[in-house]
């Protein structure tokens, strides 16, 4: 059991202070949340597997432990912050526990046009029995309420609304939840602002958080400014991030998509196109985020038995990926001399700072003004101090180059082997892959080529990630890392 769980092993409730005027008619006292939550449990259990963010799949759940119940408005409709400890079976039999957040709406009647997908079901006992109990980031009322307690830095016992400084925030719009799917959710208020919730919560400041307000208040614009956000304190640990408001970019593109455009173009017309242009634009905005974050935070250099350290964790991760997936074996010697090389080529040092962590083509948007990078809180499967250490900023741009390789494959998808198709989508890759780095180099990053080693490894590392990935989620996908594995292997 994590210490966040041993912690929090008894429920703690939060009440909310009065509500305004347009909510006389609402009750405002404590609801008894204890009796709340515990009605609630059942549902919870049956909704919670469901979810795309839950990461629990295919594990059976052995128990459920409230954590912290905070109401944060009473009456009908009512809103309940909820923290809850899940523990399930994990790998080899052991026990894993992990800690949600919900935000759980109440009403008398479903509210009109929510999907069957939000709703948990009616609630059988407790101070609301028989009403709806719902998702409540589907609920415009209710969204529109959390954004006035961040608005106005309001404060629950142990839930947290913080603003940054600067001109007000609205305080009535209602929120529409986000369309897309990700591990977390988002809820857009007009054009205005996206709140970003964290669904798996641990204790200590979100990478997403703690980058972001770096680049903020540097003046960074290849970010959305951050707006506001909330947290929880965990008893005996650090305050938890549960949610980050950003500046929303309404005439933005996303990167995945305008890439998937230009490669849906090559069957039609084979010529090189203008995507090249964005990808060294991008790589320039990528130099530009790690400068900032290298004057802003920590830096390191790690020595060679510390480089040697990293170098043994891709080893390890490279073995458990063939247990996992054996195609992977007659690759193994290649790519662990690849690993191994790193220590012999940074005698003097590497180089480590804080970086993106998890960044590729859907984690850009191309504005009117430039490429702005999203979603700062590195790989979310990884535990949370580990996203929080420093990496070698190549890493980031590894991933990247893995990114375009995916967006090419797209132009293979579904159709028959065909090696003309297949040398334009190799050829396209190539030439963004060579945009992306030189554009990095310009803006002031390390030039790629010159630490081949290095890139070499970062990449082979990212692509383990991805077979494993593939092969448990998306076993059509597989073949796209396993040819970057087969290309890496040759080049050792």
């Amino acid at each position: 059991m994590s210490e966040t769980s041993r912690s929090q092993a008894h429920l703690r409730q939060d009440a909310p202070r009065p509500l305004g005027a347009r909510d006389a008619g609402a009750r405002r006292t404590t609801v008894g949340v204890s009796e709340l939550v515990q009605a609630a449990l059942p549902l919870i259990i049956g909704w919670l597997p469901s979810q795309r963010w839950y990461a629990g799949k295919g594990r059976a759940i052995t128990s459920i432990t409230p954590v912290v119940g905070t109401p944060l408005q009473v009456g009908d409709p009512a809103l309940l912050h909820l923290l809850i400890q899940v523990e399930y079976a994990g790998d080899g039999g052991s026990s894993q526990c992990d800690v949600y957040q919900l935000l759980l709406g109440i009403r008398s009647q479903e509210p009109p046009g929510i999907g069957p997908g939000a709703v948990l079901g009616r609630l059988r006992g407790g101070p609301y029995d028989g009403a709806a109990l719902y998702d409540a980031v589907h609920d415009p009322e209710l969204t529109g309420r959390l954004l006035e307690h961040l608005a106005t830095g309001d404060r629950f016992g142990a839930l947290s609304f913080r603003r940054t400084p600067g001109p007000g925030l609205p305080g009535n719009l209602p929120g529409r939840a986000s369309t897309a799917e990700q591990s977390n959710s988002s809820v857009i208020y007009g054009t205005a602002f996206i709140l970003k919730l964290f669904r798996r919560i641990s204790p200590g400041t979100n990478p997403d958080l703690e980058l972001s307000l770096a680049l903020s208040r540097a003046g960074s614009t290849r970010i959305p400014r951050v707006a506001a956000w909330f947290e929880s304190r965990m008893e005996g640990a650090e305050p938890a991030t549960l949610g980050l408001l950003q500046r929303y970019l309404p005439n933005a593109e996303d990167g995945w998509e305008l890439a998937l455009d230009q490669v849906g173009r090559l069957k039609g017309d084979p010529s090189p196109g203008n995507f090249a242009i964005e990808a060294h634009r991008l790589g320039r905005a990528t130099a530009e985020v790690h400068r900032v974050l290298a004057r802003t935070m920590p830096v390191a250099r790690l020595d060679r038995t510390e480089t040697h350290r990293l170098a043994t964790a891709m080893t390890e991760r490279l073995d458990h990926a063939v247990t996992a997936v054996p195609g992977l074996t007659r690759y193994r010697p290649a790519l662990r001399a690849a690993f191994q090389a790193l220590t012999a080529d940074h005698l003097d040092g590497l180089p480590v700072q804080r970086i993106h962590g998890d960044l590729h083509l859907g984690q850009a948007m191309r504005t009117p003004h430039g490429w702005v990078l999203l979603d700062f809180e590195g790989e979310p499967a990884k535990p949370l101090a580990e996203r929080r250490l420093p990496q070698p900023a190549l890493r980031d741009v590894a991933a990247m180059l893995r990114s375009f390789d995916y967006a090419a494959a797209h132009l293979l998808a579904g159709t028959p082997s065909d090696p003309e198709l297949a040398h334009l989508a190799a050829s396209w890759a190539g030439r963004n892959r060579t945009a992306y780095c030189a554009g990095y180099a310009a803006g002031g990053g390390m030039e790629p080529s010159s630490a081949p080693e290095l890139m070499r490894a970062l990449e082979i590392d990212k692509a383990v990630y991805e077979v494993v990935y593939e092969a448990r989620h998306r076993p059509s996908w597989l073949p796209i890392p396993l040819a970057a594995i087969n290309r890496l292997a040759l080049t050792v």
